[in-house]
Formats: C-alpha cells, structure tokens, sequence
C-alpha cells in the first residue's frame, strides 16, 4: 500500500462495505495453499486481490462463467537472452502465455557488456507488465578459459546485490571454483549472505555436493537423471526442473514429484528459443507437459507459482489471495491448460494469445557495436595435423556432449572435415577485444555434408563459434556475423545463404517474435539442405563453446576438458 487511503480502501473492499474495482464471478480459483479448487467470486481494488469469497459489488464485473483463474506463472530460472527477443518484445511473447514474473541473472548480457548489459535490461523491464527479479550473475566470466566480453568482481557484485530487482546471486556455474576454495568465487557467495544462492551442479554428487551445498547454495537446475535429482533433494536443495529447448529433463525427473517432495520443486525453462515459445510457449508448456505426464494439475500450477515465490521469497506472488498482487491467468480447461487471459496488477495484459500492450521503446544504450573481431584469414582456420585427435561429439537433446578420440582425415598435412563419418570443423572467434584468438577443433553430430554455420550467440562468453566443413565457408559465415553485429548465419560456397540480425549486444533482436522465428526457420531449411540432421542446429551450436557443461568444448583459447577443468594444449 502507498498510503493510509489506499490500506483504509483495501479493508473495506475486503470486507465488502465497499465496491471493488474489478469483481470475477462464477470463477473456479484454484487454491494453491490447499491444493482445492474453490467455486467462487475474486475481488480486487487496485493492483491487489482484496478476497475470495461472496463479493457483490463492484466498478466492473466479468462473469467468468465458471471458467479457471490460476496464479500468474512464475520462471524461476530462466535466460531471455535465449530468445533472441530484445526485452519488451520478450514480454510481449511470453506475458499471453501466463507469464508473470521471471527470475534471471542476466548472465548471457553481462558476460558481454557488464553492468551496461544489465542496467539496460532492468530498465527497459520496469516499463513492461511483468516483473524482472535479478539475481546477480556469479560468473562473468564464467571461467578462466575463455575471453569474456566483461569482469564482474566480488565487489561489482555488491553493487548488484543492492538493485531493487536483485534478490539473491545467481546460478554458481563454477562449481569446481567452490570446490577448490577459489578465493574469488567464495567472495562472490559470501557477498550474496541473507539472500538466495542459485547453484549449477551438473552430475556434481557424493561429498563433493555435501561441499558445495554446504557453501550456501540452494538450488540446481541441472539434474538430468532421477538419481541425480533425489540425491539433491535428500541433501536440502530445491530442485528445479527444467524443461527447455535443448535440455529437456521433466519426463525424467518428475517421478520425484511426491507428496512428500513437492514443496521443494519447481518448474524452470532455463534456456528456451524463440520458434518454442512460439509454437508450445513458456512456462504454460511445463505445465501442460507436466499435466499430460500424470501430474495433478494443481500441483503442476504449484510448481510453476506459490513454489517459485516461496524459495525466492516473491512477497505478494504466487497465489490469487487476499493481499496478494492481482496476477492470474484465466483458463477453459485446467488440464488442457490453455491460457485465455492474462492479468497483471489487475489489468488484463493479454488474450487469446496474443499481449494488448505495444514494446515501448529501447533504453539509449551502447549495446549495439559490441563485434569487434581482430582481422584474419583464411590460414588461421587450419588444424595441423596428429595421429590422434580429440572430437567433441553432440549428444541429441542434451547439452552435454562426449570426449572422442579418433584418427582425423589429413590433407596436406593438415587435419580437415570427414563428412563420411559426420566430422567437421568447429571454430570459435574471440569478438569483445580484437585479440586474435581463435580456437579450431572437430565435432561429431551435425550431419553437414557442405557449407558451414555460425552465430555469435555461444554461451557463456558469446564468441563467433561456427562449425562447417570447409574454411572457406567458415570464414565467409563468421565474417557475415562481424558485419551485421551479431546473428546467425548459413553460408556454403564461399557465399552466404542466409542471416538473422541480433545487434543488440550481439544477442538480442527488436523484431517481433514471429519474424524472428520466420527468420530462423528459413536458416533450418538452409541447414537442413546442407545436410544437417539436428532439430535445432543454432541451439546446439550455441552450447559448443560452454567448458561448465561436461565433457568437451571449445573456447577461443582452444579445446577443454570441462572434468579436468583445464585447456588441453
């Protein structure tokens, strides 16, 4: 409440002596406390609910016609940089699909520009119908063998933490920094003390986990396996579990979604693409799946509200509750969770899938000349050649990937792509500081039979990162994306054959999303016509130069052993 007035107003709409501002009969709430499903009237005044229960009066009345009305949906993990959508047209694509808050630590942004990334993307956020919870991104640079676009120190971090929108530090990406007792890394949690402290634990178990919990860390979105998870759980974690566009764990883990367990987990998406959210939408689509898989859906609403709100501790989210902030959703069908309205603060925000609001205008940034690529050839693409070479091979639906060894294809003493046996060329350019750097490998997985592909969005530094099967087409594909200051691009004949533009910080694009997602899907044709037999190409290809994520990667500073922890040289 601002004032008196307004707390004095609130009481007596709540305790019916006066007209609400907005009344919903013949409502089905669902109660996200008890788990019931309440027959009902809401009423609200202002940008709260003021009750639930036998309201009569009211400035305005819909009769929902015993229609659902559910919470708004809360991502508590998840990265909007991977959506490519520049922040208000982001908010336009997910606030139809029930999205009312969104958890994010802003890590993709800020491991290119910093503290500009993310004042850019608070500020936009606070003109939009949504809210923006920051957790401070822990991991810029996310580690020592990559050339990051940005430095965030432990007192950087500080700073962070004192923002409106920061509740907490987010995702701990380097846990064998934790495990080691890296002095920084340790600096960075203790400065997040009295807050929440996301973790990034992939396959971390045993008492190594003990340590890691143990140094503050409350969550882990990286569970793949049942095992995996309800060892987690059973150590106090709160276990998030994501489904998003590449890393698809729901199916396996939510057998551990029990009666005794269900408090302690929550719905996440982490890293979803445009043409996703799209097609199947956010947060509403883990939900859906969830339902379809078995769960109750109130329990899966549960997961994707009150849950999220109560580990983040979101004051006034989560619940359609006296108090509580007028977020919710209306619904047909619980169980084919089909969002037909959107609410946020008590104004509907959206309907029939599509936003009733216009993307304001972007902040004044210097978001847009970030690619800045130190002039190179064609030669320094080449691989010289060895009896035995390391190749990073593609895991379908996953981002993990293998550590192969194997016997390269050798031309004129150097080591070249070998479509026969679907191994190519990868490569990834250093595109913050001109320094030249350029990592070369081979990669197993995406079924090119010609031309080549890049993109400068790679998690978690965002260099060019491009695979193809000559270097002629490499370089003509990383050459188009220095150009347009950032995108996707399919080149093959030494020619490109298509590109999206993403210029702003080489990430994000102010195009709606349909035209996005057209532009993108007119690339997975190109890529499919070159051979290429992953679903999401771009997807994967985004993830090759990720060294948390086992077992192998590239950076611009050469091949890495994620489980050593080390640059192979």
């Amino acid at each position: 409440m601002n004032n008196l007035k307004n707390m004095q107003k609130f009481i007596a709409v709540a305790k019916g002596e006066q007209p609400a501002d907005l009344l919903l009969t013949n409502a089905k709430v669902l109660n996200v406390f008890n788990g019931e499903v309440e027959n009902t009237n809401v009423a609200i005044c202002g940008e709260l609910v003021a009750g639930v229960g036998d309201y009569k009066k009211a400035q305005k009345i819909i009769d929902l016609k015993g229609r659902y009305v559910a919470p708004g949906l809360i991502n508590g993990h998840v990265h909007l940089e991977s959506s490519m959508l520049d922040v208000g047209q982001y908010a336009r694509a997910v606030v139809p699909h029930g999205t009312a808050a969104i958890v994010t630590d802003l890590h993709e942004i800020a491991n290119v520009c910093g503290m500009d990334g993310i004042r850019y993307v608070l500020e936009y956020a606070r003109q939009l119908p949504f809210d923006l919870f920051l957790m401070a991104p822990s991991c810029v640079p996310a580690t020592h063998m990559e050339t990051s676009g940005a430095n965030l120190s432990a007192d950087d971090i500080k700073k962070i933490l004192e923002f409106d929108e920061c509740i907490g530090l987010g995702e701990v990406m380097n846990y064998p920094g934790v495990l080691f007792g890296d002095t920084a890394m340790l600096e960075k949690i203790a400065a997040a003390k009295g807050k929440i402290v996301d973790g990034h634990a992939p396959g971390v178990s045993g008492l190594d986990l003990n340590a890691y919990i143990g140094a503050g860390i409350g969550s882990d979105h990286e569970s793949v396996a049942l095992k995996e998870g309800e060892e987690k759980l059973r150590r106090g974690m709160r276990l998030m579990i994501r489904e998003g566009s590449s890393e698809k764990n729901l199916e396996a883990l939510l057998p551990l979604v029990t009666d005794k367990t269900y408090p302690r987990c929550l719905f996440v998406t982490d890293d979803r693409h445009a043409e996703d959210i799209l097609h199947d939408g956010d947060i509403d689509a883990v939900v859906r799946k969830a339902i379809k898989l078995g769960l109750d859906p109130v329990r899966a609403v549960q997961l994707a509200t009150i849950n999220t709100a109560a580990y983040f501790k979101l004051d006034k989210l989560g619940a359609v509750a006296p108090g509580y902030y007028a977020n919710f959703i209306v619904l047909d069908n619980l169980k084919k969770f089909d969002i037909k309205e959107t609410y946020y603060r008590g104004v509907m925000v959206a309907e029939g899938g599509k936003s009733l609001f216009k993307s304001p205008p972007a902040p004044i940034s210097k978001l847009n000349k970030t690619v800045k690529v130190k002039p190179f050839t064609v030669e320094a693409l080449k691989l010289k050649s060895v009896e035995q070479a390391l190749v990073i091979e593609i895991v379908p639906g996953q981002i993990i990937t293998k550590k192969k060894t194997i016997k390269p294809k050798i031309e004129n003493g150097l080591a070249v792509a070998d479509v026969s046996r679907d191994i190519i060329k990868a490569v990834v350019v250093e595109r913050h500081k001109a320094t030249g750097n350029i990592g070369v490998g081979l990669v197993k997985g995406f079924g090119l039979k010609r031309g080549a592909l890049a993109s400068s969005t790679a998690h978690d530094s965002h260099n060019i990162v491009a695979v193809g099967v000559s270097d002629e087409d490499i370089y003509a594909a990383v050459k188009e994306v220095e150009q347009i200051q950032g995108g996707l691009v399919v080149a093959a004949g030494g020619k490109v054959l298509g590109s999206l533009a993403t210029p702003i910080a080489g990430l994000l694009s102010p195009e709606p999303l349909e035209k996005v997602v057209e532009q993108l899907d007119k690339l997975q044709k190109l890529a499919k016509e070159l051979g290429c037999v992953l679903p999401a190409p771009f997807a994967t290809l985004s993830f090759l130069a990720l060294p948390v994520i086992p077992e192998l990667r590239l950076t611009d500073l050469g091949l890495v052993d994620v489980n050593a922890f080390k640059l192979l040289k």
